[in-house]
């Protein structure tokens, strides 16, 4: 006897072709459209950015190891400039001396005198002359105090300067010193000079205004 259900299918077994959706590999969630950007801080707020120092403008602490306290000169051009005035002294006293003995001997006593009283005055200018004379290195510009009738101040600021030279004269070099000129931009009388200053002094300072000339350049250009 056949059995009528053997050509019927099995109910409990599952159709082909149906597969069931991975649970793991499904739509994305929102959190995977997240940027990640965002948790690593990709662009700074405007606090952070304010923050943050200009690289291409030097801090005001790196300026300020550039400046120096008022400074005097070496005391050994105080002795180049007398020595200076004596031998002007000797010179015109020698020129009276000749015009004496040539018009009336009996003033050749004026030769004389007229250099001492010239070698005098020179003696006593540079000896005023370097006690008055002073610089200063500031943050924005060169400072120079001399005189002695009259009283120059002079500021140099740093923007106007072009270039710093140092110079050595064959005088100068037999006492061991050096004069450093700062030129300026302008008329031909702004160029200042800083005399009486040893070849080390000389070359930290043209170093210092060179800095700082080149740090206002770049203030100035913002």
């Amino acid at each position: 006897m056949t059995d009528e259900r053997a050509g019927e299918p099995d109910s409990g077994a599952e159709p082909e072709g149906e597969d069931e959706p991975d649970s793991g590999t499904g739509v994305d969630s929102p959190a995977d459209g997240v940027d990640d950007s965002r948790a690593g801080g990709g662009v700074d707020s405007p606090t952070e950015r304010a923050a943050k120092p200009d690289e291409t403008t030097a801090a005001p602490d790196e300026v300020a190891t550039y400046t120096t306290d008022e400074r005097t000169l070496d005391s050994r051009v105080r002795w180049l400039w007398i020595g200076r005035a004596l031998l002007i002294g000797l010179v015109v006293g020698g020129v009276a001396t000749a015009v004496a003995f040539g018009v009336d001997r009996s003033w050749l006593w004026v030769g004389p005198v007229v250099g001492v009283f010239i070698a005098g005055l020179g003696v006593t200018h540079s000896i005023l002359l370097y006690r008055t004379w002073s610089y200063e290195v500031r943050e924005d510009s060169l400072f120079l105090d001399r005189g002695v009738i009259t009283r120059v101040q002079t500021v140099v600021p740093y923007v106007r300067v072009q270039h710093i030279d140092t110079s050595r004269g064959p005088i100068e070099r037999s006492v061991g010193l050096s004069t450093l000129v700062v030129y300026t931009a302008g008329s031909r009388g702004a160029d200042v000079t800083i005399p009486g200053l040893t070849p080390p002094e000389a070359d930290d300072l043209q170093t210092r205004l060179k800095r700082l000339a080149i740090e206002s350049e770049g203030e100035d250009a913002v």
